[in-house]
């Protein structure tokens, strides 16, 4: 069976923009820097030519793994109904002793960006957190330790 991938409706319309850009706009580019670096004449010492094939290369596997992704993807439609953490959930948490909430959406790995609060089900938060409910506190065993998190809204 093919490995599934979790995505939001949002990350699944931004790896599809990005897909769509990939090939509309990035190939084609590359298509002519190739043309006119070929146009120069000998290739073995052509920086140009060589700069291109590896950005080429780097495309086309990167449109390769974006298609695979999205034909396996499965949506995430949370309703937000269940009062459990599940995919697509926003959940507010307090780790034990510290004052400060921290909110973060639980989304597939494929979409995974701390940086923009979201983190992966398969994390260890993201997989400790799945299940609980508002008011649960969940032991999360991370790298640097075991850590307490009390759930204190979900959305």
């Amino acid at each position: 069976m093919a490995d599934v991938t979790y995505l939001t409706v949002e990350g699944k319309q931004e790896l599809e923009r990005e897909l769509n850009t990939l090939v509309s706009v990035r190939r084609p580019e590359l298509a002519q820097k190739l043309a006119e670096a070929v146009a120069q004449g000998d290739l073995k010492e052509n920086a140009d030519y060589h700069d291109a094939k590896e950005q080429q290369a780097f495309i086309e596997g990167r449109i390769k793994y974006l298609e695979n992704l999205l034909r396996s993807a499965v949506l995430i439609e949370n309703d937000g109904a269940s009062g459990v953490v599940g995919l697509g959930t926003r959940v507010t948490i307090v780790e034990d002793g510290v004052d400060e909430e921290e909110t973060y959406t639980i989304v597939g790995a494929a979409e995974a960006n701390p940086g923009e609060r979201k983190i992966s089900n398969e994390s260890p938060v993201g997989s400790a957190l799945l299940g609980h409910k508002k008011g649960d506190k969940v032991k999360v065993n991370t790298p640097s330790g075991a850590m307490v998190f009390k759930i204190k809204a979900l959305d």
